[in-house]
Formats: structure tokens, C-alpha cells, sequence
């Protein structure tokens, strides 16, 4: 049995934590596989959204097995399986498969179906779109183990909710049940078990109907432009909403309105951006395609 399943649906992508009887903890396994999923959601032009889960009813996920993931990752196990191998000798695998410092602009949905504790809340943090079942609960228990949520906990928790709550659940460890993570804002609502992922589809079906360029492009500044200043915040937006107004989908977009039709969207780009990676700098357009 494969530790994570990864399906897709016409333009949705759906990827399960599939190891229940482990409370779908990370597996070195479930960590290399999920980090392949999103490179190859990224990639696949044909996909929009992805929804993202665990097998089961009681588990979304509690973080990174302690027995097998762990001592892999601080020399306390030597490798032993093909999968042991490629943690160890790509170290980017753990940060791709969490989504830290991971460029990806297409929207992700969390259908939390049970408890996200440790790494399952911190792949939650990843996500822009979280509902959950009326027995989730979340937490960060890192500091329970004398080890650190170092898996993009430490910096996006505290840019999502308030300061203070993220300290709580940082420096105490407790988790927290639905009702609470979803008054501080963590997540967007509260859905019965058995209408969990129907609802998750529900939202990933509206979003993959818009224009899919757009989508992207709206993402891409909201991520980009976080914590920047105003004048570079604005800079960013611009940036990306020139690439989504000179797209043949803005175009589309009002005809098909105006024909009282569904709009054909292909999500291309009319003049497409080229990144430029020079030692950490946001990426840009080249010089042609500023000068329009």
C-alpha cells in the first residue's frame, strides 16, 4: 500500500495522506511521494486546484513519524530504504513536500478530516482554503519533544493569526479544537465528516471554472508581496495583474459574458514571464515585458 494516493480529476488534483493505521504520520515515503505530487501539480497545465487530506476519519495528520521520519533526519537512523536514501540525499525533498519555499501560485484546499497535530498543521499553514470536520483539532507539540516546528510553522503561523495566539500554540504545545482554529482565523469552516470532501470539491470545482491564469496571478501577489512595503506591495500587483489583463482569457472572459455563455478559459499567457533567480531576489519580468 502506497503511503500517499494522488488522483486526478479533470482539473482538480486530490492528494491523500493514506497511512490511517499510523494516524497518517509522515513516512520518509509519504514525504518524497507528496513532494513529487506538488512538482507534478505544478506542472501539469491541465490541473487548477488541489485538495489535500488524509485516509480516514479520525486523522488528518499528526506530523512526521517519530520512528522512522525523525532519527532519519538527525543522524539518529542510518538509511535503509530507497525512500531513506532520497531524504537524506536531497534535503529540498522535506521542504517540497511541506510547501516551504516551494513556488507554487495554484490554489491548494485542506479537507481536515480528523486531528492535524505537529507536521499536519504545519502543512495546513501551506494551504489557502481549510475546512474541516467538527472533531478536528490542531496544534503544534514540537516543543512537547524538545525538537522545533521548523517546517514553516515559525514563520507563517504568526502572519496568519494573531501574534499572541501563535505563541500559545507555539510555546505551549496544547492543541486546539475546531471551533477555536476556526474563530482565530486558521481555518475557514466547519463541515459535517461525511460532507467534508464533497465540500472540498464544491469549492475546487468554483475555483477551477474561473480563469485559471487569474487564479495563479492573484495568489502569486497576495504570497509575493506579503510583508513588503507599499510601494513595492503595489509594484508586485501591478506586475501581476498585467500578465492576467494582456491574457486571452481577459479577453474571453467579458465576450462570454456578454453571449450569456460559459467562458472557455485556457489560462495562456499572452507575453509570458521568464524568472530571473539572482541570489533570493523576487523573480521578474524581463526588461521586453515591462515596456508594454
Amino acid at each position: 500500500m502506497t503511503d500517499l494516493i494522488y488522483e486526478k480529476r479533470n482539473h482538480i488534483a486530490i492528494i491523500t495522506m493514506n497511512r490511517p493505521e499510523k494516524r497518517n504520520s509522515f513516512s520518509p515515503q509519504m514525504i518524497v511521494q507528496m513532494g513529487e505530487a506538488w512538482q507534478d501539480f505544478r506542472d501539469d497545465d491541465s490541473l487548477r486546484v488541489a485538495i489535500l487530506t488524509g485516509t480516514g476519519d479520525q486523522s488528518f495528520s499528526s506530523g512526521a513519524d517519530l520512528k522512522l521520519l525523525i532519527p532519519l533526519l538527525i543522524g539518529a537512523r542510518k538509511p535503509e530504504t530507497e525512500w531513506d536514501k532520497k531524504i537524506v540525499t536531497d534535503r529540498r525533498s522535506m521542504d517540497n513536500a511541506l510547501l516551504r519555499n516551494f513556488e507554487l501560485y495554484k490554489p491548494v484546499i485542506s479537507a481536515v478530516n480528523g486531528f492535524a497535530l505537529a507536521g499536519g498543521t504545519e502543512i495546513l499553514q501551506a494551504t489557502d482554503i481549510r475546512i474541516a470536520a467538527p472533531h478536528a483539532s490542531f496544534g503544534l507539540s514540537e516543543a512537547k519533544r524538545g525538537i522545533v516546528p521548523a517546517g514553516g510553522s515559525l514563520t507563517r503561523l504568526q502572519r496568519q493569526i494573531p501574534f499572541a495566539k501563535a505563541m500559545e500554540i507555539l510555546l505551549i504545545g496544547d492543541p486546539i479544537p475546531a471551533e477555536e482554529a476556526h474563530r482565530i482565523g486558521l481555518i475557514n469552516e466547519i463541515v459535517p465528516q461525511e460532507k467534508l470532501l464533497e465540500r472540498a470539491l464544491e469549492i475546487a470545482e468554483k475555483i477551477a471554472a474561473n480563469g485559471p491564469l487569474a487564479v495563479r496571478k492573484i495568489k502569486e501577489a497576495l504570497i509575493r508581496s506579503n510583508g513588503k512595503s507599499l510601494e513595492e506591495a503595489y509594484r508586485i500587483e501591478s506586475e501581476c495583474a498585467m500578465m492576467a489583463m494582456l491574457s486571452e482569457d481577459a479577453v474571453e472572459g467579458p465576450k462570454a459574458f456578454i453571449e450569456k455563455r460559459k467562458p472557455n478559459f485556457t489560462g495562456k499567457e499572452r507575453f509570458p514571464s521568464k524568472p530571473i533567480r539572482d541570489k533570493g531576489k523576487e523573480k521578474k519580468l524581463e526588461a521586453e515585458d515591462t515596456h508594454l
